[in-house]
């Protein structure tokens, strides 16, 4: 017993149109999930008389995250005004082949660790533009993520309000 063509076609179709449908709410929703995580991927900058403004959206966990640069390279930055510096997983460090200074006790979430001093060339995050920045690299930090701590954000004023931090760089 075989099918009329047209059937065939039409169930053919079928599958095909269910197939695009599955392929494109999974790119929306991959995509939704990666703007939850990181909604300042782009950064968005403004300039003003004498300064230069960063507006950043709180993730959905309430952090702070955005995409900048460090020495050229692109990098992923979560604030954390309770950081002394700025702290950059061993791995990553070795990616922007930072050089390692002398030996310093760290605490983390995991406990106390050895890190090591190091100094930033540059750091950029939108059109801020930071230079000569004190860091640590830190063996026991895990993943890509640097965090930007005090050694860079005391240069900038930040004020939060709601789910929005707003970062300002005065110009001399």
């Amino acid at each position: 017993m075989s099918q009329a063509p047209g059937k065939r076609a039409g169930r053919v179709l079928m599958i095909l149109a269910w197939a695009a449908a599955l392929f494109l709410a999974t790119r929306f929703f991959g995509q939704w999930e990666d703007r939850q995580r990181n909604p300042n991927a782009q950064v968005q900058s403004s300039h003003g008389q004498g300064f230069v403004e960063v507006r950043l959206l709180g993730n959905g966990q309430g952090h702070f995250v955005a995409d900048g640069a460090i020495n050229g390279q692109v990098v992923h930055f979560m604030l954390d005004t309770g950081a002394t510096d700025v702290a950059i997983p061993e791995s990553l460090a070795d990616g922007l082949a930072l050089k390692r200074g002398s030996p310093v006790t760290v605490s983390t979430a995991n406990g106390r660790t050895q890190g090591y001093r190091t100094r930033l060339d540059s750091l950029q995050l939108g059109d801020i533009h930071l230079r000569d920045i004190r860091a640590i690299v830190v063996p026991g930090l895990d993943g890509t993520t640097v965090l930007l701590g005090m050694s860079a954000l005391k240069q900038l004023e930040f004020t939060q309000r709601g789910g929005t931090m707003l970062l300002r760089q005065n110009l001399k």
